[in-house]
């Protein structure tokens, strides 16, 4: 595999090419002996990564480093060759040879045949940089990318503008969409994420293949390649009037979707279908062949192709296809990858001919033995038109794969396409706004007060209505902020005006923000409208932390029983009126036992696996059998039922995103998370966030406790930790609530702190002082307001604490529970227990 990208930008940051394209005969052949006198002379069995730095003029080069193990591009390797690397690698560390060891994909050969290739794979990384503020965007040596996407084609030019799309960063390809740069030089020779759109911009701009060369580094074959899906832009845009038969068919083979076409052209994307369709122009069902045509190729690995004029395969008959969930990214992660593999082993046990569309190579769900007929391709409308007409299947499962799936629900259902489970139409009633909003009218359901405003002088008139603080959540951002919460007319024109565009086209949705609220979730499966399962699970943090980012809890353990009661009435109401058929979730907040709902998804939700894990009951099996047609009788697992409870904590890669302030809030920041169990809560507690990397705090603790209703929180909690010998550091806000308390802590000075002469004549030391140099093994700083200079010091201590890896808990209810938890582990070790014995 070749890196696209130069020497000095990490593996995973770096858009990676199979098999390599620029490596002439003698530079392959050299580099592929290299490997094998390596790996004799260190004895390796089994799996091995070596990566290579190569002189683009000269076959010098340099071993950069050997790995004895599976790498990160395994999985990628697998699947772009059709060779299943761990599984030929666990047989011979079993003492198999590769003569003995038959390769499962191909089912004709033996694993010593090597792979040869008639297609081109393209894998392009997913990063979700503009969620965070503050955060350093260059790519280089370190990764930063949280997900990966491959795609399969006949050509670089196709793979490369089917990756682009499948990224989900909104582009429709390489060109015809509006990046804007500062300098395009700059972008060039600095790299970011957004690299690739600067060298087709650069051409449009006139520089030379040479110039863009010198800036990047990136080899001219790849350069020239992208020039040529450029010059056909432009070709598009000359025949806009009449687009002849051979263009159309060009531009298809360049890997221009029906949607970029449609753009260019200004048409819809079902009136370029339709000229497709007159002209004849239909894409190709192509299976992946390793064997170069020695052998008839056996693989079940697919993808639609413009540069062939042939299916390989028939369609198969009494199928069903499941839609997947892309690429990882922050939001949508392996959780949706177990949901759709769980559903498509229930399809098989129904006798199904199980067909899955997806393209992240680092999922299960596209392993070579989990479906009947594995389709690695985009999931969009034109793709899924595509299969609907060839496989004729029995209908869609969209309900496994997150948000993305669900987004097509009304466009495949308008093309005539059979959606399994809940209609389309209750799936758009409860993702549209306005309409969700009056179905919990007509059901007496309580929600938080909203509104969708056009003008900054209407938004600051409803704000005041409604009082602060404030949840805005744009239609369109211009600098990556998305939802925020804010308290006063003061920021909330600020951050419409410098991070949002609004307008009659683009309104902001504002809604009032409950503060000090509980967060609740249940996750359930229902059959024409009546609830089969439920688990109600409640967040740590109070309302205001994204659930993907809160501390999750299941069974719920402080929540009053009439709530349960509630939240449990307002799902089944949901369900009847919407009639679902499947898996659904329901977020909620609760005050004072007065419950609101804020949001309903007619799909399977990220906790899905948690709650049937812990439950151990599988609830995306039960799902898919209520979706297939199975009469099951509602099932009465109560939380009363558990004598254990499980605790879901999120994973975050604040130390990798250089700069980002690692505070929690509305918009999602983990990349990942763990559960554990325990029979008492605080058990679990600890075991979760140690999972994540929490070191257990020696002796000195920082403490910065915000807002005067936080500080009073903390108090008995300061106490516990007095009493199990810490020794406390504070700010001075702190420092004096404490004292006024009788609780003793030494003060620390803010990072930026006021021009006090006493403080510089006694030479006193701030906090980031201590932490740097390593004297604090814990920091709590709760963010007290939005003063300029409180957040300045705020963010100068969180990301100092991140930088020299201390501990940092931003959340005050997180903060009391470690407490609790650490006066627990006084008393208590912590218990070991497989999942089966709880």
């Amino acid at each position: 595999m070749e890196n696209f990208d130069p020497l000095g930008i990490h593996t995973g940051e770096s858009i990676v090419v199979a098999p390599s394209q620029t490596l002439t005969n003698s530079e392959y052949h050299k580099l592929r002996e290299i490997s094998i006198k390596v790996i004799k002379h260190l004895g390796i069995v089994g799996e091995c990564n070596i990566q290579f730095a190569l002189a683009p003029n000269s076959e010098d080069y340099r071993i950069i480093e050997v790995n004895a193990r599976l790498s990160r591009s395994s999985a990628l390797a697998s699947k772009a060759t059709g060779y299943p690397l761990a599984f030929v690698a666990a047989k011979l560390a079993l003492g198999y040879s590769l003569t003995e060891i038959e390769n499962k994909i191909t089912k004709k050969t033996m694993a010593c045949f090597e792979p040869a290739l008639d297609y081109v794979v393209v894998k392009m990384p997913r990063w979700d940089l503009g969620k965070f503020k503050e955060v350093d965007k260059k790519i280089g040596s370190e990764m930063k990318s949280v997900g990966e996407v491959m795609s399969i084609a006949r050509n670089f030019e196709e793979a490369l503008q089917k990756a682009l799309r499948m990224v989900g960063t909104g582009m429709n390809g390489l060109t015809g969409d509006s990046i804007k740069f500062d300098s395009i030089q700059q972008e060039l020779s600095n790299p970011t994420d957004k690299r690739i759109f600067a060298i087709a911009e650069a051409i449009k701009k006139g520089f030379t293949m040479e110039d863009i060369h010198s800036l990047t580094k990136i080899d001219s074959w790849f350069l020239y390649k992208i020039k040529n899906i450029v010059e056909c832009e432009y070709e598009i845009i000359r025949n806009r009037e009449h687009i002849p038969k051979n263009l159309l068919h060009k531009a298809k083979k360049l890997g221009f979707s029906d949607v970029s076409l449609a753009k260019l052209l200004n048409l819809s994307e079902l009136k370029i279908r339709e000229l497709r369709k007159d002209y004849k122009i239909f894409p190709s069902i192509k299976q992946i062949d390793t064997l170069a045509a020695e052998y008839p190729a056996m693989t079940n690995y697919l993808y639609l192709t413009y540069n062939a004029d042939s299916n390989d395969i028939s369609p198969s008959n009494n199928s069903i296809i499941v839609l997947g969930s892309g690429a990882y990214r922050i939001g949508s992660s392996v959780e949706f990858d177990w949901c759709c593999v769980n559903s498509i082993l229930s399809a098989k046990e129904k006798n199904f001919n199980t067909i899955m569309l997806n393209y992240n190579p680092e999922t299960v769900s596209t392993d070579y033995d989990i479906c009947d007929r594995l389709y690695f391709d985009e999931i969009t409308l034109e793709t899924i038109l595509d299969l609907w007409e060839f496989e004729k299947p029995e209908g869609i499962i969209i309900s496994m794969g997150g948000q993305i799936p669900n987004n097509l629900a009304m466009k495949i259902h308008d093309s005539g396409v059979v959606i399994l489970g809940t209609s389309a139409q209750s799936i758009d009633q409860a993702e549209n706004r306005h309409k969700f909003s009056k179905l919990l009218d007509k059901l007496k359901i309580d929600q938080p007060e909203w509104g969708e405003l056009t003008g900054l002088e209407e938004a600051v008139h409803f704000a005041n209505k409604i009082g602060y603080p404030v949840l805005i959540r744009p239609s369109y951002v211009l600098s990556g902020a998305a939802m925020n919460v804010v308290w006063d007319d003061f920021s909330l024109l600020k951050y419409l005006e410098e991070a949002v565009s609004i307008n009659p086209e683009h309104p902001v949705v504002i809604t009032k923000f409950i503060e000090n609220s509980k967060e609740i979730e249940i996750d359930a499966v229902a059959n024409k409208g009546e609830l089969i399962i439920y688990a109600i699970s409640e967040h740590l943090e109070n309302a205001g932390v994204h659930s993907g980012d809160a501390t999750l809890i299941l069974p719920a353990q402080r929540l009053y029983t009439e709530t349960i009661r509630k939240v449990k009435k307002i799902a089944k109401s949901i369900a009847k009126e919407l009639a679902i058929t499947g898996p659904f979730n329901v977020q909620f907040l609760a005050y004072e036992n007065k419950v609101r709902v804020i949001e309903c998804n007619l799909r399977a939700s990220r906790s899905f696996p948690f709650c049937s894990k812990i439950f151990k009951i599988n609830m995306i099996d039960l799902a898919t059998r209520v979706i297939l047609g199975e009469e099951i009788k509602p099932i009465e697992k109560s939380h009363f039922d558990l004598d254990y409870v499980g605790v879901k904590a999120a994973q975050f890669s604040f130390p990798r995103l250089k700069g980002t302030d690692p505070i929690l809030g509305v918009e999602m920041a983990s990349t990942g998370e763990v559960a554990c169990l325990g029979t008492e809560l605080n058990d679990a507690f600890l075991k979760a966030f140690f999972s994540v990397g929490f070191k257990l705090p020696k002796k000195n603790i920082l403490l910065s406790t915000g807002p005067i209703r936080q500080k009073a929180r903390f108090i008995e909690s300061a106490k516990k930790l007095k009493h199990l010998g810490y020794n406390l550091f504070a700010t001075a806000g702190t420092k004096n609530f404490l004292q006024s308390n009788g609780i003793q802590s030494e003060l620390l000075l803010w990072p930026i702190e006021n021009t006090n002469p006493t403080h510089f004549s006694l030479k006193l030391p701030t906090v980031v002082d201590y932490i740097k140099d390593g004297k604090i093994d814990l920091v709590i700083n709760i963010p007290k307001n939005n003063q300029t200079l409180e957040l300045k010091n705020d963010y100068l201590i969180r990301r100092t604490a991140v930088d020299f890896d201390v501990p940092i808990i931003t959340e005050i209810k997180v903060a009391v529970q470690m407490v609790e938890a650490l006066e627990y582990l006084q008393n208590n070790s912590l218990e070991i227990k497989s999942w089966d014995e709880y």
